[in-house]
């Protein structure tokens, strides 16, 4: 007979994808857990990849009834994943682009430095552009770039003449030949920073057109500040395959946000769980963190969090854990979020309201 079953420590791939097109049953044992399981072996602590493989296959012929298959989402689904995964690394680029130019900035040029709000904005790349060095910005007078912010459509609300007092009140930059060689580093840095912007914002456009077109969106753009690409994170990391967690308890803890507890006699130790999938608890933390700022319960919970000593990430994951809750019964019931019908929130309105 041929093999049905394999087991293997990573859930997606090109291997995972001709396993199951090959109708073969894929559990995933992930690498924590066989890391643990080698001492069923042996206490030496030997690793190698031929014992890791024996072991993967002998825990799948010993503990079969416990270990869950490997049930894959949609293609829909899928391939929002990657694309939100790939903008979120752009992201990471983006930042670290963004940083590096302002560390030139501020040796060589410091008044365009802070100028604006965001280095990588529309108006500053515009302004850097034209305005490469010391030497060039000299060139303003309040008049002068309030004509040039007025031809490229500025929208911003502070008045020229702050800006202009912004930059002359800087460090000098340099001038001269070494101004003009600097010059050259910072549109080198401004190009791909430009390329970074523009493949963001088009992977941005891409993600809200997938998004629209699937099944489940209707659930995570109800969430409250969850816009288009923090909920298609949320529905990319959570997925579509509702046995996946039986549980809002499993997805809490799958995500990160559910501490984790070692107990041993008498004592008991409470502490930060590592084992989780990074991605969602990213995505479920960075949901969770803003929406307390436009919903009341949310927001009481964090308060209350805080109020017990726990600093910002604690509170937030505490929160995060108390939203899942919130999420997987509309997963499962495949229902939009509705603030009238959250009971806690409710009872929150109704018992600030007397006191108002």
């Amino acid at each position: 007979t041929g093999v049905c079953e394999v087991a293997i420590e990573r859930p997606d791939g090109p291997v995972i994808d001709t396993l199951l097109g090959a109708g073969i049953t894929v559990v995933v044992i992930s690498p924590n857990q066989i890391k643990n399981l080698r001492g069923r072996y042996g206490s030496a602590g030997n690793k190698d990849d031929r014992f890791d493989a024996f072991v993967l296959a002998d825990t799948l012929r010993t503990d079969r009834t416990r270990l869950a298959p490997l049930t894959p989402d949609h293609p829909a689904t899928i391939a929002l994943r990657r694309v939100c995964r790939a903008r979120k690394d752009l992201v990471a680029h983006r930042v670290a682009l963004a940083n590096q130019l302002r560390a030139h900035l501020r040796n060589v040029f410091p008044g365009a430095v802070g100028l604006f709000a965001d280095l990588d904005s529309p108006i500053s790349l515009m302004f850097l552009t034209r305005f490469d060095c010391q030497d060039r910005a000299d060139w303003l007078t309040p008049k002068r770039l309030a004509t040039w912010l007025s031809g490229v459509s500025y929208s911003g609300r502070t008045d020229p003449a702050v800006l202009h007092a912004r930059l002359t009140a800087a460090p000098r930059g340099a001038v001269g030949d070494d101004g003009s060689a600097h010059a050259h580093i910072t549109r080198a840095l401004l190009a791909a920073l430009r390329t970074l912007v523009e493949q963001i914002k088009l992977l941005t456009e891409q993600i809200g057109t997938q998004l629209a077109g699937h099944a489940d969106a209707h659930i995570f753009t109800s969430l409250p500040r969850s816009g288009t690409v923090r909920a298609a994170r949320l529905l990319a990391e959570i997925g579509d395959c509702r046995a996946r967690f039986p549980t809002p308890e499993s997805l809490a803890c799958l995500a990160g946000v559910a501490p984790s507890t070692r107990q041993s006699g008498k004592a008991r130790s409470v502490g930060f769980r590592w084992a989780a999938d990074k991605q969602l608890r990213d995505a479920v933390t960075d949901f969770a963190g803003d929406s307390r700022h436009s919903n009341p319960w949310a927001a009481d919970l964090y308060r209350r969090a805080v109020a017990r000593g726990h600093d910002h990430p604690h509170a937030v994951r505490i929160l995060a854990r108390a939203w899942l809750f919130v999420i997987w019964h509309c997963w499962q019931d495949n229902l939009a979020y509705e603030p009238d019908k959250h009971g806690a929130l409710q009872r929150l309105i109704a018992h600030q309201q007397p006191a108002a």
